[in-house]
């Protein structure tokens, strides 16, 4: 079969017609990449955002903590549990507690995530949290016993607040399991036998914070 070429009338080997046709296929197969490449990015977003839903529906509370803890910007408000609340810095955090600074002469607050209400951050602190962050395997076993064991063992002095409102100085003597023996004493005052008024067992759920009154690193 012989393919014909169309020509002009002056016997040229194309006429003005079939250049406007070459032109006309040109801009649909641009229309069709356009197309394609709208769909594309169509379905990466696409792709993007429900991958976007499944991260964050896995990001826990210790994450988002954690990550300010790293980074933040301004203050955070915490609720807890019997309406007290407290506004400072966090300054670390594990599976089930965090660490607060709110304010050079209070010392760290401790707070378990039970006891919280409700978080307050700015929009950019919330955001920032919201892309989590990297945990170490040893962080994630800093739990709340963890820690009240590790003050046990530095015998530093305490001061618990209890979701009732209740307030109880003294000295973690042990921590077990569940709950705590605290060795009542003077805000500030030494454990000391003459000096103990007297021992209390306190179960994790009923703490609402853990305030240090000496100065401790938790990082």
């Amino acid at each position: 079969m012989r393919i014909l070429q169309p020509v002009d009338k002056g016997g040229g080997p194309t006429s003005p017609s079939s250049t406007v046709a070459w032109v006309r296929w040109d801009r649909f197969f641009e229309d069709l990449e356009d197309q394609l490449d709208s769909e594309w990015e169509a379905e990466r977003a696409a792709l993007d955002s429900e991958a976007e839903r499944l991260r964050v529906a896995r990001l826990s509370l210790f994450e988002r903590l954690s990550a300010l803890s790293a980074s933040v910007e301004g203050d955070v408000l915490v609720d807890m549990r019997g309406g007290a609340s407290a506004t400072g810095r966090p300054v670390g955090a594990g599976p089930d507690w965090f660490a607060l600074d709110d304010g050079p002469s209070r010392g760290v607050l401790i707070v378990p995530l039970a006891a919280v209400i409700a978080l307050g951050a700015t929009h950019a602190d919330v955001l920032r949290s919201a892309r989590g962050g990297s945990l170490s395997r040893i962080r994630e076993r800093m739990t709340l016993g963890f820690v009240l064991r590790d003050l046990a063992r530095r015998r530093v002095p305490v001061t618990l607040v209890t979701t009732d409102g209740r307030e109880y100085s003294g000295t973690v003597d042990r921590a077990a399991s569940d709950h705590l023996d605290l060795a009542l004493h003077d805000r500030g005052a030494p454990r000391r036998v003459d000096l103990v008024a007297g021992h209390r067992l306190v179960p994790f759920g009923a703490l609402a914070g853990i305030r240090l009154d000496a100065p401790v690193a938790l990082a």
